[in-house]
């Protein structure tokens, strides 16, 4: 290790060899270099891959305790099971654990942080532990945070978009394998069910996404709600510090590869400007404001795609509330949803342990 790299606190990336580590090691690659030694870390039958971190070649090594010795930061891009054992064995060896997974997300002794909006909640966690937001509500958070800040958040009524990719490398097969079959028909979606006897959905959505909607994303939960949209309450309520915060989210799956889309109606507790809200947003950290309706300007998916910020367009003033807002947002849910704001955190400690 160079001279220069010594002094910098040592990374630890457990499931570099994953679909969100891969997007990680990427990240690494790009951002400020504020690391020394970064150890990539992964199942047994991972280990002795080589993998390029920074223009250099670095060998993953198999899940131990013993990896984590003289480790400052342990980044998790694993499952709940894993994350749930290893994460607090990590912290025992003295590194600060940012969990990427929902094992911790709600615990209320491990802040849940999302550096845009709450950075200081990173600072001295109880239990040497972070937990990295849900990738649908990290793709709204943002946006929300800035406007809240603003105006006082005091309700959201969310329907999301959601991409394939949020059920895995399972899911974005799966879709794939769906349009090639529906392709090969061209008369395919035209009466009701015929998608469903072309294709097999698989075990990635409840029914065929090609050419369809699936309104669910989850597990069923109290009420008929899904999980997903539990965590997209749960979470704006724990990131923001508004425990009371009333949110209604509607979940649904589109054929989308990646990128996770939202339609926000959003209630504040002070009266709203339209054009003072988009000035707002077109100065907010990590947005980009893309919102010229005149001109069909407004986000996509495929226009989102492998970019870090959030992008948010269709910002209306409620036509029968001065409270309230309408807007559509896009966040692509493998970068800022899930990698991205892992790594940001992971820049927060690194920052405080170089200045102290």
């Amino acid at each position: 290790m160079s001279a220069d790299r010594s002094s910098k606190p040592t990374l630890a990336v457990v499931g570099a060899t994953g679909a969100v580590g891969t997007v990680m090691l990427d990240i690494l690659s790009t951002r400020a270099d504020v690391w020394g030694e970064i150890r990539l870390i992964a199942s047994e039958r991972s280990a002795g891959r080589k993998l390029q971190v920074r223009g250099e070649e670095v060998e993953v090594i198999a899940l131990a305790p013993e990896v984590f010795d003289g480790v400052d930061v342990a980044m998790f891009d694993v499952p709940d099971e894993v994350s749930s054992h290893w994460a607090p064995i990590a912290a025992s060896r003295g590194a600060i654990a940012v969990d990427n997974s929902g094992a911790f997300r709600m615990e209320p002794d491990v802040p849940l942080v999302v550096p845009e909006v709450n950075p200081d909640a990173a600072m001295n966690p109880p239990r040497g532990i972070i937990s990295n937001p849900n990738c649908t509500t990290l793709s709204m958070i943002v946006v929300l945070g800035a406007l809240h800040r603003e105006y006082g958040l005091k309700e959201l009524v969310v329907a999301s978009y959601q991409a394939a990719s949020g059920a895995g490398q399972a899911g974005i097969d799966d879709l794939r394998a769906q349009i090639a079959a529906v392709a090969a028909d061209g008369k395919v979606g035209d009466r009701p069910g015929d998608v469903r006897r072309v294709v097999e959905p698989g075990d990635s959505f409840p029914a065929p996404l090609a050419l369809n909607v699936v309104p669910w994303a989850g597990s069923l939960k109290e009420g008929g709600y899904t999980s997903e949209e539990m965590k997209v309450r749960n979470e704006s309520r724990k990131i923001l510090g508004l425990p009371e915060l009333k949110v209604s989210a509607t979940c649904v799956r589109v054929p989308v590869i990646t990128t996770h889309s939202l339609s926000v109606h959003a209630v504040f507790d002070t009266e709203v400007d339209q054009a003072q809200a988009q000035e707002l947003l077109r100065q907010a950290e990590s947005v980009v404001l893309n919102d010229r309706p005149e001109a069909l300007e407004f986000p996509t998916p495929i226009d989102v795609v492998g970019t870090d910020p959030t992008y948010v367009g269709r910002i209306r003033k409620a036509i029968d509330d001065p409270f309230a807002l309408d807007l559509f947002v896009c966040g692509d849910n493998l970068r800022k949803g899930a990698a991205l704001n892992t790594a940001q955190i992971a820049e927060l400690l690194a920052a405080q342990m170089s200045s102290s």
